[in-house]
């Protein structure tokens, strides 16, 4: 099965960490897999709301200083951005 590379924003948050109001990374099988990563890796299976969701991101478009420098590879099923959350 193909895995697909997903770049998440939140809605603003107060208990957002930093990194994780700047987006979150994640490969995964399909959006509701994805979705299944971040509820457990992220956010410990409390509630979150998502704004924005892109499929197929090309990580070169991410910001160069502090996502590109700070992430796991995308090729594998986890979180790649925040490093801290896989």
């Amino acid at each position: 099965m193909k895995l697909i590379r997903f770049w998440f924003k939140f809605k603003n948050d107060e208990k957002l960490t930093a990194a994780v109001r700047m987006g979150c990374g994640v490969t995964a099988f399909h959006l509701d897999d994805a979705k299944k990563i971040l509820s457990e890796k992220v956010f410990k299976n409390e509630p979150y709301e998502i704004e924005e969701c892109k499929e197929n991101i090309d990580v070169s478009t991410l910001d160069a200083n502090h996502i590109l420098t700070n992430m796991h590879p995308p090729s594998v099923r986890a979180v790649w951005f925040s490093m801290s959350y896989t």
